[in-house]
């Protein structure tokens, strides 16, 4: 059965600031057989309406054949740079291993350092995103969007070469990374340690997001104003999440989420998240958000309705 394409609503562009649209994308969908029916489940019976594929994920085969039954869920691609093993052979990619091994940096935190040195060869991140689509796209999967694990898209050493190969792939659509400073109260923020040295991480790294949406619209990709969710990862509750719905700004904008089962499949997986990832599904599966997002008049979409660039709006 060929993949399903998930279909574009048009909306007129004089009316797209007014509306407020939330893509609510999984994360990591083919990472494990659990995150994957996690997934699922959150499409079929919670607010999932998009999920980023892992062309080297373990549980690939199975993600692809469970998307063909699900028309309405977007899927794009989960370029991963950093955490993992290239898809291409090592000696192809030098550049973006960590020294002396045949697998990605670790952390964001070494791909920062690795950045700041000019380590990676743009043709060799253009080569490794080109082959991670290829391979979705060979499973006949309908790309409608990308975004990087661990966003490592948001620096423009590697964003530039990642969106070149999106295009050259048909890829339309791209995640903006961003999350806005208003989109929890200062008392939420503060009411975490993990959450304020998350918050603090996302408040430098905002930094770069008027020189990222310069290259996106260059590109001539289509975005979002930003993202929700980027935070509170591991963190995701249902009052937090409710509180970003009713604190959410007129637009198009993306929940980042990563719901799964922390099940002996997934202990076996390099993640921090594992508790976090049940919490996130049964928040995304709570009826009472959904109500929520219905009395606030958010529209659930995914990437396939992005018809203008509206990033710079955000």
């Amino acid at each position: 059965m060929p993949f399903a394409a998930a279909q574009p609503v048009r909306f007129s562009p004089d009316t797209l600031i007014l509306m407020k649209r939330l893509v609510v994308n999984a994360d990591d969908f083919g990472l494990t057989r659990g995150v994957n029916r996690a997934i699922v489940a959150c499409h079929e019976r919670g607010l999932v309406t998009s999920t980023t594929l892992m062309a080297t994920g373990s549980a690939l085969d199975e993600a692809v054949a469970l998307g063909c039954t699900l028309p309405c869920l977007g899927v794009g691609c989960h370029v991963v740079l950093v955490d993992g093993e290239p898809l291409l052979p090592p000696t192809e990619v030098r550049s973006l291993l960590a020294p002396g091994t045949t697998r990605f940096y670790n952390t964001i935190g070494e791909i920062v350092q690795a950045v700041a040195r000019g380590r990676f060869r743009a043709e060799e991140v253009e080569a490794e995103a080109t082959a991670q689509m290829a391979r979705l796209r060979q499973l006949g999967v309908p790309l409608t969007h990308f975004d990087a694990h661990k966003h490592t898209h948001m620096f423009p050493s590697i964003l530039r070469p990642v969106l070149k190969a999106a295009r050259a792939q048909g890829v339309r659509a791209v995640r903006n990374p961003f999350e806005p400073a208003t989109s929890m109260k200062l008392s939420t923020v503060f009411g975490s340690r993990k959450l304020l040295v998350r918050w603090a991480e996302v408040v430098v790294l905002a930094r770069l997001r008027s020189r990222w949406l310069r290259i996106v619209h260059e590109s001539g990709l289509l975005t979002t104003q930003g993202s929700l969710g980027v935070a509170v990862t591991g963190l995701l509750e249902p009052r937090v999440l409710g509180e970003m719905l009713e604190r959410m700004p007129e637009g198009t904008w993306e929940l980042c989420c990563h719901p799964g089962y922390n099940d002996e499949e997934l202990g076996k997986v390099r993640t921090r998240l594992r508790e976090s990832r049940v919490v996130e599904m049964q928040t995304l599966m709570d009826a009472r958000l959904r109500q929520i997002a219905e009395r606030l008049g958010i529209e659930l979409v995914n990437f396939a309705d992005l018809t203008v660039p509206t990033g710079s709006a955000g």
